[in-house]
Order: C-alpha cells, then structure tokens, then sequence
C-alpha cells in the first residue's frame, strides 16, 4: 500500500497576470464564448506548453482563462474505469499540478451519469492474467502493483496543488466515489446518487474510499453502513452529512455554479490558494502543532 503523505511538489510562475481588476462577468463572457484549449479532441492553443499531451478516456479543455474542466469521457461505458482512465487520471492531474496556467479544476462526467465503477472487463482481464500463474506469491504480487498504481492515480488528485470541484450527475458508484473522495469541493444535483458497491462484489473498496470517506463524512456509523450494507446515497442526504456542500435542480445549475465558483477561486492569489491547500492536507494527517509548524516553515 502507499503510504498517507499530503506534501506537494508543485510550481508556480514568478510572473502572473494582474486579475484584480476583472470581474467574474468578464470571464463569464469569456466561457460563454466557447473552449480555448482542447486536448484530445479539438484544436489546442499555441501557447500551451502540453499542446501534445492527449487522453484516450478523459476530455479536458479550458473555458476560462485559469479553469480547466476535465471530464470523464467514456460516455458509451457509463464512464466505467478502465486501465487507460487510470492512468489518464494520473498524468492529466500531474500535468495540470505543473501546468501554470491552470488556477482551478473541474471534475465532471460526460453522458448520463458521472462514473458507474470498475470497467468489470478491466477485472476479467486482470483475473485471467493472475490465472497463468500458479504460485500464490507471484498473483499477490501482481495485485500488490496494480492497486498501487490505481491508488496513486487517485492521489495524484488530491496531491495536485490545484484546487479540485466535483460536478457529479446521476450515478457516482464504486471507483467513482474514490475519485470524488479525492477532490477538495464535490457539487452535485439532485439526480446524484452515491454508491459504494465494492461488497457487492466481494471485494473492499482499495483505492481510497475507505481511507477518505470517513474523513468527509466525519459520522463511522453512517460511513460504516455505506461500505457494509452497499446501499445507495441520494444527493440530498449526501449534503447533509457533507459529502457534497451544494445540490442543485439540474445537471445545467450544477455545472453553472461549479464554473462559477472555479471563476471566483480563478481571481485569488495562486500562490495563497494552493499554499492553502498543501497546509490543510498535511494539518488533516498531523496534529495542530505540525500542522502550525508546517505552515510557518511554508510561509517563511
């Protein structure tokens, strides 16, 4: 397993633009004018410093200057993970964590719903593999490094300096919560529902749900439920005990107010934002005083 470590290797330019004197109405005005940047699938600025990166399972493209919106694209699967979306996740966050002109990012899924789990293909595919292997230790060691990568892809989410807003529609099951368990704001609207389902299949949720969740939800009885019981997490009861802060009416509200708010964060001082982040993740996994300890030695 990899160990819990919340310090963040991260980059911030010397010289950034002057936003103080622009409004939220006029980056608004600038989404509502379309994409900028596209990678994947449309054209990319030529000003991008990762004009050649691409993603097989993940859309990603800037509707705003500083705000990334990254989707989970395999809308035809129900944006079931399979191994290249790992691995997508794990060097889109790495590549947005350094990428300077991204302030804020926007998690969503495209399609009807916003993640239905583990590809079930993927795990056949991984069960006829540890198949050709008769000893014990050589199919542990196989899981051993397979979980580790999936888990580090998730990391990579909560170790990117930049802030992280879930917009999660329709059904968020299994690995999906492990992704939403991994960002800093989840929104969601009122169609949403949660599920972690890994019981239902014989297995325990590995690669971060049950390390995270409790933490969000802050109640071990209800968190304690969920994972034994496998049942499912309508939105509304997800806001109260506060795995999401915000539920909207529709999937449109839900992604205006995640744009919006990514807006707003756009406008602060990078260099207080994700100082703010890095102290509070290491302060979750330390006591106060090297939490105080820590922050005093990043400031100075």
């Amino acid at each position: 397993m990899i160990p819990s470590s919340c310090r963040l290797l991260y980059k911030i330019s010397k010289s950034s633009k002057n936003l103080a004197s622009k409004g939220l109405s006029e980056f608004a005005v600038s989404h509502q004018n379309g994409i900028m940047k596209n990678f994947g699938s449309a054209a990319v600025d030529s000003t991008s410093s990762k004009d050649n990166i691409q993603f097989e399972t993940l859309s990603v493209s800037v509707p705003s200057e500083f705000v990334y919106h990254v989707q989970l694209n395999r809308p035809d699967k129900m944006n079931a993970i399979n191994h290249t979306m790992w691995m997508d996740l794990k060097k889109c966050f790495s590549v947005l964590g350094e990428d300077e002109n991204c302030r804020v990012v926007v998690l969503s899924g495209a399609g009807k719903l916003f993640c239905a789990g583990i590809d079930l293909h993927d795990m056949i595919q991984v069960g006829m593999k540890l198949g050709e292997k008769e000893d014990i230790a050589r199919k542990c060691k196989i899981l051993k490094n397979l979980i580790t990568n999936y888990q580090e892809s998730l990391t990579a989410i909560e170790k990117c300096p930049k802030p992280v807003i879930s917009a999660i529609h329709g059904g968020c099951i299994g690995g999906g919560v492990d992704i939403i368990a991994a960002a800093d704001i989840r929104y969601s609207s009122s169609d949403a529902w949660f599920q972690i389902k890994e019981v239902d299949i014989g297995m325990a949720a590995d690669v971060g749900t049950l390390q995270r969740f409790p933490r969000i939800i802050g109640s071990s009885s209800l968190c304690n439920e969920l994972v034994f019981t496998a049942r499912k997490l309508p939105a509304e009861e997800g806001k109260d005990c506060g795995l999401v802060s915000k539920v909207f009416n529709s999937r449109e509200s839900l992604m205006e107010a995640s744009m919006k708010l990514a807006l707003e964060i756009s406008l602060k001082s990078p260099v207080a934002v994700q100082g703010s982040k890095q102290s509070m993740l290491y302060s979750r996994d330390h006591t106060v005083e090297e939490g105080l300890n820590h922050i005093d030695f990043f400031r100075y």
